[in-house]
């Protein structure tokens, strides 16, 4: 079996060597393996523009989907039970039941605000 002499010491065989070195070794892999995922992982630093856009495609969404709330809101107050605007729900029974005819011209106009 091989032995390694360090300094004055007396030789060691190449297994208490080997024995001596796994602890620094196993450190050394774990430190490799969070070390690349911390570049080039999911969430890594290589990954940080995908984020970004992706962070700024959601923020333009929500804006859409708040948009698109306030609108239904609308709607919903518009076909209150209490007090119904008839236009609006003819124009959106029609509309739903397909029985607009092609050459009808649908105006939008302004819906009043509810107390």
């Amino acid at each position: 079996m091989p032995c390694v002499i360090l300094w004055d010491m007396q030789p060691l065989p190449l297994f208490d060597m080997m024995k001596r070195a796994l602890l620094p070794a196993a450190c050394m892999l774990i430190m490799l393996f969070f070390g690349t995922h911390a570049l080039f992982g999911p969430a890594g630093y290589f990954a940080l523009d995908d984020i970004r856009r992706e962070r700024a495609e959601l923020v333009e969404h929500k804006a859409e989907l708040v948009e698109r709330r306030a609108a239904l809101s609308r709607d919903i107050a518009l076909l209150d039970p209490r007090g119904a605007d008839p236009d609006f729900a003819d124009e959106l029974v029609r509309r739903h039941l397909g029985v607009i005819r092609p050459d009808e011209v649908i105006v939008p106009l302004e819906r009043p605000e509810l107390p």
